[in-house]
């Protein structure tokens, strides 16, 4: 969806100010579902919840597949569950991070989440390649419009949601934990400090890379090079590939020096390698640095889970990783916006990589200064 659906969303006749303000509202109300989905996960069922994430992820797709008018697809973006970014929104996420944690030793736990984010990444690199190649061969094969071939993608989104309802439904009752009374509304208790802490770092990060979400990114590409849609989708095909193989050293090396420094310590370059791209003179160099960062970029996705998991109880883990996902979502829900704004004035389209790259060093630099004495139980025996 995030390769073509800044595409779709302008051959409706959207500008792209109004897309902004679409991704923003999207983004805002997958939040909403989130929380009020991963906060009650643990108490009413996890199953349950994500068969619910998955309907609204169909009625999404379905939505905006058939409606021009601007006011249903906020409507549609903000109730349903749609990703512009090319990361997993909704519920999924958090529960199933939660519910790996439960059926997995503590010191495999990292490596576990690091071949979850590589099969995460992949999935996100073929589904790259398949909507930009898709809606390529649809309007050169069959004389579709380029509207009615990015259509074509945003229904196949629909029917993908129909069968995570039918893999959901089939999840073990092993997933399902049994939750205490002293639990406030939001599923937590005495992880509540860390939580928050961890919550309002997350929203930093993802509020910077809201300014170059996958589907601006790709938007960029074709502004700044006149790359087709087909093209773009190989590009973030390579990019998701080498972001999900980074994953599996990250379990190396947190083994080697701790969750929290290779956090920190794989991020920092890949801000630098970010803020390099809208530098290079040349779609090759653009891409080679754009590769270069991916390439690190994800390190700290399944240290940050393994992390986030580590530090609270196990009958709080779907809400902890509910509310700082819900975080993270809320802060990249506030940058398309913006950078909606930037993107519609030529001479502005780079800006948003520079502002993204210097708030995530901020983001690293704050993170690694409030949680580097704080070592995760099976690092501290």
């Amino acid at each position: 969806m995030s390769v073509v659906l800044v595409f779709y969303l302008t051959s409706l006749g959207l500008s792209t100010s109004q897309t902004g303000l679409l991704l923003t509202l999207t983004l805002a109300g997958d939040t909403v579902v989130s929380l009020y989905l991963t906060t009650r996960a643990d108490r009413i069922g996890r199953r349950r919840m994500l068969i619910i994430g998955a309907a609204l992820m169909t009625a999404a797709g379905l939505s905006f597949a058939y409606t021009r008018n601007f006011v249903f697809l906020i409507l549609a973006g903000t109730i349903g569950v749609i990703s512009p970014s090319g990361n997993e929104v909704g519920p999924f996420l958090s529960i199933e991070q939660a519910a790996l944690s439960q059926v997995v030793p503590a010191r495999s736990r990292t490596a576990v989440f690091a071949w979850y984010t590589l099969a995460g990444s992949f999935a996100t690199a073929a589904g790259s390649l398949s909507g930009g190649m898709l809606a390529h061969r649809l309007q050169s094969a069959t004389m579709l419009t380029p509207l009615e071939s990015y259509r074509a993608v945003v229904l196949l989104y629909a029917a993908l949601g129909v069968l995570l309802l039918f893999l959901f439904s089939r999840l073990s009752p092993a997933a399902e934990v049994r939750v205490p009374t002293r639990q406030n509304v939001f599923g937590i208790g005495p992880s509540r400090d860390v939580v928050l802490k961890l919550s309002g770092l997350f929203a930093l990060d993802s509020f910077a890379g809201g300014f170059v979400v996958q589907s601006f990114a790709a938007y960029w590409f074709y502004l700044r090079f006149g790359v087709d849609p087909r093209t773009l989708g190989a590009i973030f095909f390579g990019a998701n590939v080498l972001a999900g193989l980074s994953a599996l050293l990250a379990s190396r090396l947190a083994a080697r020096f701790g969750l929290v420094k290779t956090m920190v310590f794989t991020h920092l370059p890949s801000n630098l390698l970010l803020m390099l791209v809208p530098l290079m003179p040349s779609l090759p160099l653009a891409i080679l640095v754009l590769f270069a960062r991916f390439s690190i970029s994800q390190m700290d996705v399944p240290t940050r889970q393994s992390y986030t998991m580590a530090v609270v109880a196990p009958e709080e883990r779907s809400a902890a990783a509910g509310i700082t996902g819900v975080a993270r979502t809320t802060g990249a829900a506030i940058a398309p916006v913006f950078a909606g704004l930037l993107f519609a004035r030529p001479a502005l389209i780079s800006v948003p990589f520079f502002i993204a790259g210097t708030l995530k060093v901020l983001y690293d630099v704050l993170l690694y200064r409030a949680f580097v004495t704080r070592q995760p139980p099976e690092e501290a025996a």
